[in-house]
């Protein structure tokens, strides 16, 4: 008998009009084949699954100002939203080099920018945390470049996808790992880490008057914490007294798994090595821009910009941080908490350190 014909499988349609699950929501996995989706998805305030909305795109332009020929480095690129805009801005004979932890997103990325028309060499992704900023810079030949931008934090696609396992919203493996190649999950740091650690871990990235509580009802669930859910439990128990649906318990558990998650990917130390370094990344007159979403981020990037200007590194500085726009935040209630800072590198060099 011949080879038979393959049997055609159906795709699996959405559980009615409005499906919760991330893996059911195909259509707006698929932007291109159904646009019609995806506009209504955003015409009602929401993110499409697997995507991501740049926040304060204007306010960044005039910023930074992008002008054809200069050297670029987006340094969380992300969904490529921010990149995009900078490259029609440099082009033709600028570069931007896209720096991002995330091996699965960043191809998706540059396959996005490429379809969009972005020209061959304008664009060098690289898959790297941005405080190698420095060394990578050099190996590709550069004393510096014209713009810098960091848009710090989780990138919507990562948060929105359980298989990533950064919000309790919705159950996942505990992973966490902006890099899914990387080492140690949330799962294999909740194993190791002691409840004096954990407790203080939570009260300085989160500001948890609840730390030690919290830390201790994780702890007596060692071996049992493998997903998010087993997590969002461990921290109600602390609070026995709150429903899981009450807004002061979802405050709770946002900000516990922010404070887990930044432990776990080394993000408060890996921006103050970014801060130190970035004003010998910039030329002279180099602007820089970083969007900030926690307390914590935005604390550290005024107190660089600050130390940087006393030292003559930069030229000027935002005294104050810019915020989305009202109209933004309406339009996208996850731009709410960005706080946006800017600063200029002197147009002299300058051998002092910070």
């Amino acid at each position: 008998m011949g080879d038979e014909p393959e049997r055609h499988v159906r795709r699996k349609r959405y559980r009615g009009n409005h499906p919760r699950a991330f893996s059911e929501k195909y259509k707006e996995l698929d932007p291109v084949k159904y646009g019609d989706e995806v506009e209504r998805v955003l015409a009602r305030g929401g993110t499409p699954a697997g995507s991501h909305r740049s926040i304060c795109v204007g306010e960044i332009l005039e910023i930074l100002s992008p002008k054809p020929g200069e050297i670029a480095v987006d340094a969380t690129l992300g969904y490529g939203g921010h990149a995009r805009e900078i490259l029609k801005a440099i082009v033709p004979g600028g570069r931007l080099y896209g720096f991002d932890l995330d091996s699965a997103e960043l191809p998706r990325t540059a396959a996005r920018l490429a379809e969009a028309g972005v020209p061959e060499g304008a664009f060098i992704p690289v898959h790297a945390n941005f405080a190698s900023l420095p060394q990578r810079l050099a190996e590709a030949g550069l004393a510096g470049v014209d713009l810098f931008l960091a848009d710090l934090g989780v990138s919507s696609m990562q948060i929105d996808d359980p298989e990533r396992g950064f919000s309790f919203k919705r159950k996942g493996p505990l992973d966490m790992r902006m890099d899914p190649e990387g080492r140690n999950s949330a799962r294999a740091y909740l194993e190791g880490v002691s409840e004096t650690e954990l407790g203080e871990a939570l009260r300085a990235n989160a500001d948890e008057e609840g730390a030690a509580g919290i830390a201790r009802e994780i702890c007596l669930r060692r071996g049992k914490l493998d997903t998010t859910r087993a997590l969002a439990e461990a921290i109600c128990a602390a609070y026995p007294a709150l429903p899981f649906k009450a807004i002061e318990m979802q405050r709770i558990l946002r900000r516990s798994f922010q404070a887990i998650r930044i432990e776990v990917n080394g993000e408060f130390s890996s921006l103050e090595a970014l801060l130190r370094s970035l004003p010998s990344c910039l030329k002279p007159g180099g602007r820089a821009a970083i969007l900030a979403f926690h307390s914590g981020e935005d604390g550290r990037v005024e107190a660089s910009f600050k130390l940087g200007l006393e030292a003559g590194l930069y030229s000027s500085i935002s005294t104050e941080p810019l915020r989305a726009s009202r109209e933004e935040r309406y339009c996208n209630p996850r731009s709410s908490s960005a706080k946006l800072r800017w600063a200029i590198r002197s147009a002299k060099e300058s051998d002092h350190g910070q």
